[in-house]
């Protein structure tokens, strides 16, 4: 008597939690498509139209962030350095190079959920364009660690993988035509533990 109801209940829970957990599973395997990857950085230039695919509409939405418009900016992210191994919060790193053009930009490390990581308090956690040293040239260097160093300096928490978020605002990399000839600083690591 209770055989027919009981495969039922079955069946839709099968049916409703597969279904459930495959989307996770694909919304979580992909951010999207239409990717650029420079010298280990990505963005995803489409992400921030109306014409995105249905993965970036939907981690958009969970993350629940808003994006710059197309004209407006760029948000590049690097979780690997310059030997492609994954960054992490027990090594110091040195970003170096000549910044993308654009008219401001912000650096900071972020945990691999994409949230800002929060070192020590009266530490920087972030960098901009206005408060980077630079060399004649235009050229900076930014020492990233948990320890203090002399000169540019990202303050990490001494912890696991992290990624580095880059953000370019009013720079013409933001229209697909300037992606083309676009440098961007490349990230060295430069000794991990008390070396």
């Amino acid at each position: 008597m209770f055989r027919v109801p009981l495969l039922v209940a079955v069946t839709l829970i099968i049916a409703f939690g597969g279904g459930i957990l495959s989307t996770l599973s694909a919304l979580n395997a992909s951010a999207g498509f239409g990717a650029i990857e420079l010298g280990g950085w990505r963005a995803f230039p489409m992400a921030q139209t109306g014409d995105a695919d249905p993965y970036a509409k939907s981690h958009r939405a969970k993350a629940g962030r808003l994006l710059y418009g197309s004209a407006e900016g760029l948000v590049f992210t690097a979780a690997l350095d310059g030997q492609n191994r994954r960054l992490n919060g027990t090594c110091r790193y040195r970003m170096s190079g000549l910044p993308p053009l654009s008219r401001f930009w912000t650096l900071y490390a972020a945990g691999l959920d994409g949230l800002p990581l929060k070192p020590t308090p009266d530490r920087p956690g972030a960098l901009n364009s206005l408060t980077v040293l630079r060399a004649p040239d235009g050229s900076f260097d930014i020492e990233i660690s948990a320890t203090a160093r002399p000169g540019n300096w990202l303050a990490l928490p001494d912890t696991g993988a992290f990624v580095l978020t880059l953000t370019l605002l009013d720079t013409p990399a933001a229209g697909s035509s300037g992606l083309v000839d676009l440098a961007m600083p490349t990230i060295e690591n430069i000794g991990c533990g008390n070396v």
